[in-house]
């Protein structure tokens, strides 16, 4: 009954978080336990340091989007590899990398970048099926890097769910480096292959180079600011954010004087809306996952799906087929809250490392965001180019196979993530 009653409000357009908040209280009310809980566990939350960086980042993604910083990232790559083969759609894939890293949103990296990079495409003599689905493919290519936010919340719930193996930001940031690579240079040799024949390209331009890069001047630093950083001993992630979140203000409000004082406010709003919606769900998602595990939900299910499956490999590939279709039908930052406290402690069972499992969580959910029929980066980009859904469909198929090859090899390949963790 009580999941019936859930499914209904579901059906009927109750907010996610009232959702969940409803199956913890009617959860802890069946057990008898008191629910204070849920409030001791949305003050656990609060007292997290790692919190703040989860505000200060969107911030800084959000000025960012608002400034012309994206117009300048665009030329400085088109300068620096603009002249090779199939030059302009690596500029196209690496400009959205950057983007949706530091935005944590794949649509705005469509919507942003759009009107930009498809009509140079065109102008380049890319065929428009491939111009459709390179953008709306590269719309999500950058969750793997630092500072994308899906990958702090990751960090943020699963050090909620008391491991023996600690998943700190830090090693996260780290293991998305060579996937989020191998993902990018993957679709670059797709790219390179698709050139346009008989397309005469001007050889590399020095002066271009320069300009473009004193351009760029006060966008460049931030990758280095971020990890530098963090991983010099200078600050810790939240630090690492506060300090971003000030320097991209100062930058683009004082210096450069792209973004308006009054624009500011607005900024701020739209920017907080987001966050207070992850936090809202986050902390009634803490609540219920605790439920679960008093009741030892996860152990029950491991036991279950331990009973039929031996092997950790096909517990993966089933892992996969999953949480593709997840990210099908869920934003990925509720599908992180609600999904991961109750896949973690299995995949764990299976001696899956941590970081390695939220990499894979993240290489599907990227996948997931243009997986046929439902896949949101789809709808997006149909509605910004103005082309039928179906057009979208068969220009992403491509792509889509090149890094459904990439996710398995990440997947079947624990290394490339974790080579660089100390632990």
């Amino acid at each position: 009954m009580q999941l019936g009653v859930l499914l209904l409000l579901a059906l009927l357009g109750a907010p996610l978080f009232s959702i969940i908040g409803a199956s913890a209280i009617w959860g802890f009310h069946s057990e008898d336990i008191d629910l204070q809980v849920i409030t001791v566990e949305i003050y656990r939350l609060a007292e997290m340091p790692i919190l703040l960086a989860i505000p200060l980042f969107t911030f800084a993604g959000y000025l960012l989007g608002e400034s012309k910083a994206p117009a300048r990232m665009v030329r400085m790559a088109d300068a620096l590899l603009g002249w090779m083969p199939g030059g302009l759609a690596i500029v196209a894939l690496i400009a959205c990398a950057l983007f949706t890293a530091f935005t944590g949103a794949s649509g705005v990296t469509i919507v942003a970048l759009g009107a930009l990079l498809f009509p140079a495409l065109m102008k380049a003599g890319y065929p428009e099926r491939f111009n459709l689905g390179l953008i709306t493919t590269s719309g999500s290519l950058g969750l793997l890097f630092a500072p994308s936010l899906p990958l702090i919340l990751y960090g943020v719930v699963a050090q909620q769910s008391a491991l023996e193996r600690p998943v700190s930001i830090d090693d996260l940031f780290l293991a998305g480096i060579l996937p989020g690579l191998f993902m990018v240079a993957m679709l670059s040799m797709w790219s390179m292959w698709k050139q346009p024949r008989g397309q005469l390209k001007s050889g590399f331009d020095h002066k271009k180079v320069i300009d473009s890069l004193r351009e760029s001047a006060w966008e460049i630093p931030l990758p280095i600011l971020i990890l530098g950083g963090i991983y010099g001993g200078f600050f810790a992630v939240s630090e690492a954010a506060a300090v971003t979140a000030v320097y991209v203000l100062f930058v683009e409000v004082f210096i450069k004087r792209e973004i308006p004082l009054r624009d500011i406010p607005r900024i701020v709003r739209e920017s907080m809306v987001l966050v207070g919606a992850i936090i809202l769900i986050l902390g009634v998602s803490l609540a219920s996952t605790n439920y679960l595990i008093d009741t030892e939900v996860p152990m029950q299910l491991f036991e279950s799906i331990r009973s039929h499956i031996d092997s950790k490999w096909t517990f993966l590939i089933l892992l996969n087929l999953f949480l593709l279709a997840l990210g099908m039908m869920l934003d990925i930052f509720s599908a992180l809250i609600i999904v991961i406290p109750i896949i973690l402690p299995i995949a764990i069972g299976y001696d899956i490392h941590p970081v390695h499992l939220g990499i894979i969580f993240l290489a599907n959910m990227q996948l997931g965001y243009f997986t046929p029929p439902v896949g949101m980066n789809l709808f997006i980009a149909s509605y910004r180019f103005n082309k039928p859904v179906m057009e979208l469909y068969l220009s992403t198929l491509p792509f889509f196979f090149i890094l459904l090859f990439a996710v398995l090899v990440i997947t079947y390949w624990p290394a490339l993530s974790l080579v660089f963790l100390t632990h």
